[in-house]
């Protein structure tokens, strides 16, 4: 037996009771939509797991008409305090479900189990958990002394992270005093409907929280709303820019999530095998399939073989395959779809002169895989350093000097995360204030937590989610004959 070999430890998915079919989750209870229904599938297997309700317009209407009674009768009227407790609730429920919506996200979304174990779930409750903790305190959120709720929040999250998205969402707009209206992904709608178990087990007043599911025109029919008044989405830029132009001119406020090219910038000083695991971390162990993740590789010029060696090396150690074994480094992709778009996006990085490398593995026979891949001899115009891969793709670019580090580093239409390698903290501190990226970590990389916000720059997005400025995207300030500090006092 070689140290590569090892006995599978299969999380069960016994502890998963779905139902065959879903409805949209409207006014406190599950109700059929009337758009056409459509199958959520496990990416890692091809198996259907569930049939899910698909909302048109009027059912978007009768969702946003139910957020709007719950805010104006119920949830507006309840004191800074008493929200906290709903959201407290929320928090100590995702802790007691988190192995089964674990179990649920992976089989969803293809993430490996350790990934939605270790990180995803916990990452949920500590949202809740943090903003329950705002709620009596929202004088101190920068909006003045006793700010306002905004109304009714239209959100709408993507396949990547979805559970936690609906958390980053869900959890300020409620202790800020807002209802809402989300909707789920169209490949992982699932986690976003076990969700609304949880709500209901928190006793949440009714419409408070509405979740549907569908696609492009349900998300379009929700954020043109015009009894929506906060509009938050994280997806593509090229949609981010549709719901831009139709939030244009009216007085929707909107917080934009949108797609990265992270830069993870490795000096000859760093600490090279943390960075390693640190670049593998940022882009494999989640299949590449986020935001933020730092799919370009800028490594100065005379440790860059040294670090595309280590790198070869740890990849060829990963484990590909069952995302429900605890043992698996590395999972499904989530769709076809996402599947075709990276293969064509390598296909004409290897079209364009790079040298690719892929990790020896095995793809299963059924599923979406893509075996975990290197790019070097990378130029900054090569589609592959530009473009958004979303996939386990990693493209590696060398500099020389700092300056060049920078330059390249932005040269990009994208501005949402950055990494530096360093022992030097003043190297680290005078390259971070010349980087143009909403997030950046130091001998690190994708790590998280409630208070720190997040967001970017130029085609990134704008507007932060997370910390004081997440709650504060839904909040406007009191009328000038009602700034009247409430002394610490509930909202």
């Amino acid at each position: 037996m070689s140290f590569l070999d090892y006995a599978p430890a299969l999380e069960s998915a016994s502890i998963l009771k779905l139902k065959s079919d879903y409805g949209l989750f409207i006014d406190g209870d599950f109700v059929d939509g009337n758009g056409t229904p459509f199958p959520t599938i496990n990416p890692a297997t091809e198996e259907h797991l569930a049939t899910m309700q698909s909302a048109d317009e009027a059912d978007v209407d009768r969702a946003v008409q139910a957020a709007r009674a719950a805010y104006e009768n119920v949830w507006s009227k309840l004191t800074g305090s008493e929200r906290s407790k709903y959201l407290y609730r929320i928090a100590r429920l995702v802790q007691e479900r988190s192995r089964e919506l674990a179990v649920a996200e992976t089989v969803d979304n293809g993430k490996p189990i350790k990934e939605t174990r270790d990180f995803d779930i916990p990452t949920v409750a500590a949202w809740f958990f943090y903003y329950a903790g705002w709620a009596d305190k929202l004088d101190y959120a920068g909006m003045g002394p006793n700010p306002r709720a905004l109304g009714v929040a239209g959100q709408v999250i993507p396949w990547n992270f979805p559970l936690m998205m609906l958390a980053w969402k869900i959890a300020p707009a409620l202790a800020a005093g807002n209802t809402v209206v989300l909707k789920s992904a169209p490949t992982t709608p699932l986690t976003a409907i076990l969700f609304a178990e949880i709500l209901q087990q928190a006793d949440l007043p009714p419409g408070v929280v509405n979740i549907i599911s569908g696609g492009g025109a349900t998300g379009q029919a929700l954020v043109t709303h015009p009894d929506v008044n906060k509009v938050a989405f994280t997806g593509s830029t090229n949609v981010g820019r549709q719901i831009a132009r139709g939030v244009a001119g009216t007085s929707k406020k909107l917080t934009l999530e949108l797609g990265g090219k992270g830069a993870n910038i490795v000096f000859d000083d760093a600490p090279i095998d943390q960075a390693v695991e640190g670049i593998v971390s940022g882009i494999f162990f989640n299949q590449g399939q986020v935001c933020c993740a730092g799919s370009r590789l800028l490594v100065q010029e005379n440790v860059h073989d040294e670090v595309v060696e280590r790198l070869k090396l740890r990849l060829s150690t990963l484990r590909l395959g069952n995302p429900l074994d605890k043992n698996t480094d590395v999972g499904a992709i989530n769709s076809a779809q996402q599947l075709k778009t990276i293969t064509t996006l390598t296909d004409i990085g290897v079209e364009e002169g790079a040298d690719r490398w892929s990790a020896p593995c095995e793809l299963p026979a059924k599923g979406f895989w893509f075996a975990p891949t290197i790019f070097t001899g990378v130029s900054t115009s090569s589609r592959i350093a530009r473009d958004e891969i979303f996939g386990p793709v990693l493209s590696v670019l060398t500099f020389r000097t700092p300056d060049e580090a920078v330059a390249k580093a932005n040269n990009s239409p994208y501005g949402l995360s950055a990494g530096i390698w360093s022992d030097k903290g003043s190297r680290v501190l005078a390259i971070a204030d010349k980087l143009r990226a909403g997030v950046i970590w130091t001998n690190t990389f994708n790590k998280f937590d409630p208070t720190s916000p997040f967001g970017g720059y130029k085609e990134s997005g704008y507007g932060r989610e997370g910390g004081r400025p997440g709650l504060a995207s839904y909040l406007q300030p009191a009328p000038a004959a009602l700034r009247i500090p409430a002394n610490g006092s509930d909202q």
